[in-house]
């Protein structure tokens, strides 16, 4: 409305419509715009004259209205509602182009029936399409949450199949990408909670009979002894040493157990200093040398440089302890074993290389296992638990460290050890 009020003054001023009100196109135009908006147009001089009224009802008559007679006097265009909201009315004054003095006003009065009878429908039909929308995402919500809470729903219960005691079914859960990343990783779980617990009845199971196959000789060398009248001397000290050796041999089983029970407790119970590790390779190879002697086993040790680490000393020379005495017992005759110390800006390395009857590749996977033996004729022999290597690996782990092996049947085993010089806490 202020747009075409605007440009009616343009017109009225242009086309000398106070000098002359017959100017039919000026006439034309205001009655155009009025049936555009139903509505009705008056237009007054400086003198509140009317000199067109679109309903042709107060041509040539004087209007006395306060907003008209304020815009004449240079106050802004006013706009009134009436209370009912059923029209417009506006005031815009009439401004001369050059002079800028107020020659009259426009006054348009406009229904809005029509407008508020669209803002009804409008609004009628966004509340119903509001209510439905809301219906509707009601209804969606409610089935999906069912479906996307569904496999939820079957792992929840699957998970609770298994804290039944249920162990030996997978967990099988098809739904959302997610959902099947989560099945996963339980039935990883699953799997080395199985593990786990294979290798605790199995470790139990050799415990118990590795426990029990020396004093099962000692009762049979005892009995044999006490069936028996007139034993000579002779055989009584020959069973006496073999039960002596068997009762050897349960010992060192007790206290191999007894180290690895202390290295499966937590890495808080390390006790770190910072020692010299050319001097600790130096002290094992010193208690070990006359095993090699008595095995014939030439004993080698190459130090590239001086190595100065934050390590657990006691647990750091048993594993190292048991790599080197292993090379010596299951070497060939004439043998030889070779230990070299190395280290770099952030490790220390330590290689354990022997001449000897070496691993089948087949049984490398398990050589760290507890009570794991390649050959346990030979290793009963040599007086071998099956739990050297897996006090090794553990010792080498709360160093945070690793253990490598490489190894040909009959052509020499090599064990790398590589620990951080910095203790990793």
């Amino acid at each position: 409305m202020q747009s075409q009020g605007s440009s009616l003054a343009n017109l009225l001023i242009s086309s000398g419509y106070f000098g002359d009100p017959s100017v039919e196109e000026v006439n034309t135009e205001l009655s155009r715009i009025a049936n555009i908006y139903d509505g009705r147009i008056l237009v007054i001089d400086s003198k509140l004259n009317i000199l067109k009224d679109t309903y042709g009802i107060e041509d040539g008559n004087t209007i006395i209205s306060e907003d008209v007679i304020k815009c004449l006097r240079g106050t802004s265009n006013s706009i009134y509602q009436n209370k009912q909201g059923n029209y417009i009315e506006m005031t815009l004054p009439i401004t001369h182009n050059n002079t800028k003095d107020i020659v009259g006003v426009i006054l348009l009065n406009f229904s809005i029936k029509n407008i508020n009878s669209i803002s009804v429908v409008l609004s009628q039909k966004a509340s119903i399409l509001f209510l439905t929308t809301a219906i509707l995402i009601f209804v969606y919500a409610f089935f999906y949450s069912g479906v996307f809470t569904k496999p939820f729903n079957n792992l929840k219960k699957a998970i609770g199949h298994l804290t039944e005691g249920y162990m030996d079914e997978e967990v099988k859960v098809e739904g959302f990408y997610e959902v099947g990343q989560i099945s996963n990783s339980l039935n990883q779980m699953l799997l080395r909670i199985k593990n786990l617990e294979r290798s605790r009845q199995e470790f139990v199971s050799n415990v118990s009979h590795e426990l029990k196959t020396p004093i099962t000789s000692i009762k049979v060398l005892a009995d044999s002894l006490i069936m028996q009248e007139n034993v000579p001397p002779e055989l009584y000290r020959e069973f006496l040493v073999d039960i002596t050796e068997e009762i050897e041999r349960e010992n060192k089983i007790i206290t191999d157990l007894l180290s690895l029970v202390k290295l499966d407790k937590t890495a808080s119970e390390m006790n770190i200093t910072s020692i010299k590790i050319n001097d600790l390779l130096e002290l094992v190879l010193k208690r070990l040398r006359p095993i090699a002697k008595k095995n014939n086993i030439e004993l080698i040790y190459e130090s590239f440089r001086p190595v100065i680490a934050e390590v657990d000393e006691v647990k750091l020379s048993l594993a190292l302890s048991n790599l080197i005495e292993n090379a010596i017992k299951y070497n060939v005759e004439d043998g030889w074993v070779r230990v070299s110390l190395n280290a770099d800006h952030k490790y220390f390395y330590v290689k354990v290389m022997d001449s000897g009857i070496g691993i089948p590749e087949e049984a490398q996977d398990f050589i760290f296992d507890r009570f794991f033996r390649v050959d346990k004729a030979r290793s009963r022999g040599t007086g071998g638990t099956g739990l050297g290597l897996s006090i090794t690996k553990n010792a080498v782990h709360m160093h945070k460290g690793a253990i490598k092996v490489f190894s040909k049947e009959n052509e020499g085993t090599t064990f790398t050890v590589r620990v951080p010089i910095n203790y990793i806490a």
